[in-house]
């Protein structure tokens, strides 16, 4: 009779518990995201990566792998610093289109008839005019940089605004505007200039006072912060040379071209400024922005004439799937690379930031979120099987060998179940296989359709200890880490 009363207690508070919220339980999801970005940044030869995962107003997950000084061994953190490049660009954008909000530009206003120092030439005599949505979305025709060698190391000799401005009259149109999409860093450093010219403060106190201070983005800054260089701003390196080092690429600023790719920032400030856009988005109270004027800059502003390139007011913006809109940016500084990536319909920004070039943060933060896309609600049924029969499954978790066909296998716990990952991985949730328990140490490959598959056997020492698996007639032998 006790056994009674208990067994009905129980699965009356498991489905009260159940119908009051049932939420996802991102746990296993989260380990399963770490072991995947420790070992790619072991076999992708990265020195340092951060992370962070945010979801509406709250940090979901948020970690840091190698080191940000290799040099001085000193570790990443999910506070280190790196140049954060043209993510600057949605920075000027907000400042823009704060200016915009309150009367002082439009967005179809000419270039020209804002800046006094624009003086570039119109190739292209039936050209329409340049503005600032123009600038805004990469249609404007002009040239992708202003017309000194920045990107040249190994000193990186980033121009001033006066110098940018007086080889304007140098420099002319690639395209009549609004003809095709052609990426311009030039565009946007002159939007700063406008920036300018219309508040009649700097560029830097305009932004710090009207955007990073009210957001409390005290780790945003317009500029790399020389004196925190090796520390807390992590040392930038280059792409792998052919004999598959990193070379250690010198301290710069963007100086002049600061709007379009000056800023140094965290992963833990890009998902404050993530969380704000989510905010303002669910108000109808302004916060540095009017709720319809971020709304309109995460709209599609041009199309390219291949129809694959999209781009609202500074964002990029993409189609995902199952209907979901992302906006977003990356960046590519001499030793850094970063991107922030925002789910509108989810609710959900990632952003990556890698010390070193080469690499492609984009694929990290769509493999984090490939990962958690797989965690499912919870059912009545299977929350009481776990609460009354989950089976222990920690001894199975832990590296594997199947050299020389892979370099190694993870096993991991997926709520009830196990999960295997290959390792390395670029597309990790097309990589994972799921296993259900049948006895002992037997499991089953979980099919697409939910059938059950081949059979994954764990095999165990004179002492009980896990050595290796069987599958498929072939082991893998247990690593020791």
């Amino acid at each position: 009779m006790k056994k009674y009363y208990f067994t009905l207690l129980l699965s009356f508070s498991i489905t009260f518990g159940f119908s009051q919220e049932a939420k996802k339980d991102y746990t296993d999801a989260f380990k399963l995201v770490e072991v995947w970005l420790e070992a790619q940044k072991d076999f992708d030869d990265i020195p340092g990566l951060t992370a962070i995962v945010v979801e509406d107003q709250k940090v979901l997950w948020s970690g840091a792998f190698g080191l940000a000084n290799v040099e001085k061994n000193i570790k990443a953190e999910a506070s280190t610093l790196c140049s954060i490049c043209s993510i600057s660009k949605l920075f000027t954008s907000v400042a823009i289109m704060k200016l915009y909000d309150e009367g002082k530009l439009r967005l179809d206003d000419n270039v020209s008839d804002l800046l006094p120092a624009y003086n570039l030439q119109q190739k292209y005599p039936e050209s329409g005019p340049i503005t600032i949505r123009s600038l805004l979305t990469h249609s404007s025709g002009l040239p992708r940089e202003a017309d000194y060698p920045y990107w040249t190391g190994p000193d990186f000799p980033f121009p001033t605004t006066a110098q940018i401005d007086s080889k304007l009259s140098e420099q002319e149109t690639l395209y009549p505007a609004s003809t095709y999409f052609q990426y311009s860093n030039l565009g946007l450093t002159l939007l700063g200039e406008i920036v300018e010219e219309l508040s009649g403060v700097s560029y830097d106190e305009y932004v710090e006072e009207h955007i990073l201070k009210p957001l409390g983005l005290s780790d945003t800054r317009t500029e790399l912060p020389e004196q925190l260089y090796g520390n807390e701003l992590a040392i930038g390196y280059s792409a792998l040379t052919r004999s598959g080092t990193r070379e250690k690429v010198n301290f710069f600023q963007a100086n002049g071209i600061k709007p379009a790719a000056g800023f140094s920032s965290n992963v833990e400030n890009l998902g404050k400024f993530a969380s704000w856009q989510f905010r303002l988005r669910d108000t109808t109270s302004i916060e540095i922005l009017k709720p319809s004027t971020l709304k309109y800059m995460h709209n599609v502003h041009w199309i390219d004439p291949n129809w694959k390139t999209t781009r609202g007011l500074g964002f990029g913006i993409y189609k995902g799937e199952k209907g979901t809109v992302w906006v977003g940016h990356s960046g590519s500084c001499p030793g850094y690379e970063t991107t922030l990536q925002i789910d509108l319909k989810s609710k959900r920004a990632y952003s990556v930031m890698i010390n070193a070039n080469g690499v492609n943060p984009i694929k990290y933060a769509r493999g984090i979120n490939e990962i958690i896309n797989k965690v499912k609600l919870p059912t009545k049924e299977a929350a009481a099987e776990d609460v009354v029969n989950k089976k222990n499954l920690q001894e199975f978790v832990g590296y594997y060998s199947p050299m020389p066909w892979r370099s190694e296998e993870y096993i991991s716990t997926w709520g009830d179940k196990l999960v295997m990952l290959p390792l390395p991985a670029d597309n990790p949730s097309k990589a994972m296989i799921l296993f259900k328990h049948i006895e002992g140490d037997t499991f089953r490959r979980i099919r697409d359709n939910e059938e059950l598959g081949e059979t994954l056997v764990f095999e165990r020492d004179q002492n009980g200890k896990i050595i290796q698996f069987e599958r498929h007639g072939n082991y893998s032998r247990r690593l020791e880490r």
